[in-house]
């Protein structure tokens, strides 16, 4: 049992948050200006000097790196006042965490409120990431989606998911009898089901990899095992009145230091706590929900072609269990919901006394555990009954067996939470506060499908951060 309570604290604005012990590996170190010696790519630091930048990104996610294109696409390539610009990620790797821990579904944007973000950036995202994939050699597939009606209750809200959808600009869309569903896949039982042919499949930790190379080959420059410690405003001027150009320090962990003029923090899992940095409120609070799969054994991965889902219950906080074929050949069975008990925890096993205590102690939390603590019950014995996971998944395909699967991976969502116990399913920003407002943007909320509209959601945080830096 791995249990991490942190040997050493830093106090940072009201957050308490633990030490770790991980080195600066430079990833590139193009476009940077240096006080001191120049490094190589790849090369460890053993005393680093200070950098120079005009914009830090803090994050090496698909969101993260998906902005950082942006922010050098548009003002990076510029004939003047061009900008140059590093992103900082904690983990010794690009992709770490939610980025290349999912389902790898593309989606079409079927779910969302009509005229929402959520559904503008998903229909937008989902033709740009097609498009990024086509230009860059990425594979994909489009094996679509059933959304399947097994209970007569559920046709209703079945038929208004389609109006819903077509609302939204989702295309070619289709509504099946039941008699028909094996047509699209011959394994599947339902009364009724939604068609999409547009949602495809990929590796969004490979995307997420493609947007990092694509920065660097553009003059960026990523550092990786960079965990950001505190964000720091100097004078903006001396007494002579020679203006000081990189007035906001980034401070890494292990003594890192990046003099810059703005930064933008896409911290995902860890969102809240940069902004707590700057001055703002700890709400909403980002709490950890782990999803832990099933897999189809080899011999019985033609089971299943399509992505299979449900259809939604409002009454219900997360979607339920589903079939994701993955770009590797496997089938992912589920996932279920439970609490992390880390933020990074990716089985029970994997404990953080302190981050767990604050997210028990967090209001929204206890509100939400006690109006679904029935449901949050039934995920937790899902977690350990591989039965009762089996269970679920076989009211969609009849077929399934026990002995079929196999226990699989994991991920951690970062679910955003507000005091009175709701899932924030919209996107949160903030600023710092005091003399960072003007140089802090905080994205403190991309929720799912972030991974799908990473290239929308850049547009618009880019869009977002010239406005508030005059850039």
């Amino acid at each position: 049992m791995v249990i991490s309570i942190g040997a050493k604290t830093y106090t940072c604005g009201s957050v308490l948050k633990t030490a770790f012990t991980k080195n600066a590996n430079i990833l590139s170190t193009s476009n940077r200006l240096t006080e001191g010696r120049r490094h190589t790519s790849g090369q460890r630091i053993k005393s680093t000097p200070v950098q120079q930048c005009d914009v830090v990104v803090v994050g090496g996610g698909i969101v993260g790196l998906g902005t950082a294109c942006e922010l050098i696409n548009r003002l990076g390539t510029r004939d003047s006042n061009k900008l140059s610009f590093v992103v900082v990620e904690k983990e010794n790797k690009l992709a770490a965490h939610q980025s290349g821990r999912n389902s790898g579904v593309i989606h079409a944007g079927i779910y969302y409120t009509p005229g929402s973000l959520r559904a503008k950036l998903c229909v937008e995202g989902m033709q740009l990431m097609y498009d990024y994939c086509d230009k860059h050699g990425i594979p994909y597939k489009k094996p679509g989606k059933l959304i399947v009606a097994v209970e007569p209750h559920e046709i209703p809200r079945l038929d208004a998911l389609m109006e819903r959808a077509t609302k939204n600009g989702c295309k070619d869309l289709q509504m099946i009898p039941g008699d028909k569903i094996k047509e699209y896949e011959p394994n599947c039982k339902g009364l009724k089901a939604l068609w999409s042919p547009h949602t495809g499949i990929i590796d969004f930790g490979e995307v997420t990899k493609s947007y990092g190379e694509n920065f660097k080959q553009s003059g960026g420059a990523i550092y990786t095992g960079f965990e950001v410690d505190k964000l720091v405003l100097g004078a903006e001027g001396t007494p002579g009145n020679v203006k000081n150009r990189y007035p906001v320090t980034v401070v890494g962990k292990n003594g890192q230091l990046i003099k810059c003029r703005y930064v933008i923090t896409c911290g995902g899992l860890h969102s809240d706590k940069l902004s707590e940095m700057t001055g703002c409120d700890r709400d909403p609070r980002i709490v950890p929900f782990r999803g832990e799969y099933l897999l189809l054994k080899p011999e019985k991965r033609d089971l299943v072609r399509t992505n299979i889902y449900p259809v939604p219950d409002p009454s219900l906080p997360f979607l339920g269990v589903h079939f994701t074929p993955r770009m590797n050949g496997d089938v992912w069975l589920g996932p279920n919901a439970v609490l992390a008990f880390r933020r990074e925890g990716y089985s029970f096993s994997e404990i953080n006394l302190w981050e767990l205590g604050d997210a028990l102690k967090s209001r929204g939390l206890q509100k939400l555990m006690l109006k679904y603590w029935w449901r949050g019950a039934n995920e937790f014995y899902r977690s350990f009954s591989m039965t009762a996971q089996v269970r679920q998944l076989q009211r969609f395909v009849p077929k399934l067996q026990l002995s079929d699967c196999i226990r699989g991976p994991a991920g951690v969502r970062a679910q955003a939470l507000g005091t009175d116990g709701s899932l924030v399913d919209d996107f949160v920003f903030d600023t710092g506060r005091d003399g960072l407002a003007e140089r802090i943007l905080h994205v403190r909320n991309a929720p799912s499908p972030g991974a799908t509209s990473s290239l929308a959601i850049a547009k618009m945080v880019v869009d977002k951060a010239q406005a508030l830096f005059k850039v």
